[in-house]
């Protein structure tokens, strides 16, 4: 398939999504929100991917929604309906696939870009990079799963602060809180996440679906539910491959060969 503002390339299970609007410090706009769209269904419906990385060309990761591309659409609400339901879909059946999505975080992450950051399971940033949710400095509420994620992240008071002050984080402040998991120069940004996608890809790709199951669920369910859950997950690891070759590589003392089955 053909996209307009990124790229999207697979790789020995890893499939590599990148923001290709540069020029624009990679702002959303309705064709990227539409892009990102298709690439999950893509995804969804069977492209050989067992991890995902999400990373951007040119010196910003994403500078939130293209606010001057809305501006001058002939009708301003509906523009960010569609693009917002493009979007969101899109987040939607990410979050809902097996394999985890691993960002790559250079630059700048603004509004969107902040809520892409906390849509990733995992997130290595460059040390210069400075985060800001900005979404109430233009008299707007924040979208693209941020209401979801980042409180889960970083917990409702912290969610709270950067929404409604538009507070930058540094990089090391955003490790600190617990929005991304690892702090790099900003030269290997992309080298170090794309090992971790790799490492990830190389794995047991139906655990990591239940570990994202569970801990989505991890807010809503009571402990006794909680637990089943856990006993049904842990069960169906057994009737795939992946979890017998797991014992069996721990009993003979090998490294594992997880085929994501």
């Amino acid at each position: 398939m053909k996209y307009e503002t990124l790229k999207f390339d697979i790789d020995q299970g890893l499939g590599i999504i990148t923001l290709n609007r540069p020029e624009a410090a990679n702002a959303i706009n309705i064709p990227m929100a539409k892009d990102l769209l298709n690439v999950a269904i893509e995804c969804e419906g069977g492209a050989p991917v067992r991890s995902l990385l999400l990373k951007s060309e040119g010196k910003l990761f994403c500078a939130g929604g293209d606010l001057k591309f809305i501006s001058e659409l002939d009708n301003i609400r509906s523009g960010l309906a569609e693009m917002l339901g493009y979007l969101h879909a899109a987040l939607g059946k990410i979050d809902h696939l097996d394999t985890p999505l691993v960002g790559a975080i250079s630059g700048t992450a603004a509004g969107a870009g902040l809520s892409l950051v906390s849509a990733c399971d995992l997130a290595v940033a460059g040390e210069s990079v400075n985060f800001t949710m900005a979404y109430t400095a233009a008299g707007l509420t924040p979208d693209a799963s941020s209401t979801f994620h980042l409180p889960r992240s970083i917990g409702k008071k912290r969610a709270m602060e950067l929404m409604l002050t538009n507070r930058v984080l540094s990089s090391k402040e955003a490790l600190d809180w617990g929005l991304i998991n690892s702090v790099v120069t900003d030269d290997s940004v992309n080298d170090e996440a794309e090992k971790l996608a790799r490492k990830l890809a190389n794995g047991p790709t139906k655990a990591y679906a239940g570990v994202k199951n569970m801990l989505r669920q991890t807010f809503s369910n009571g402990l006794e539910t909680q637990m089943e859950e856990e006993s049904q997950i842990f069960a169906q690891q057994l009737k795939g491959n992946d979890g017998i070759e797991g014992i069996k590589a721990f009993t003979e003392k090998r490294k594992p060969d997880f085929k994501g089955e």
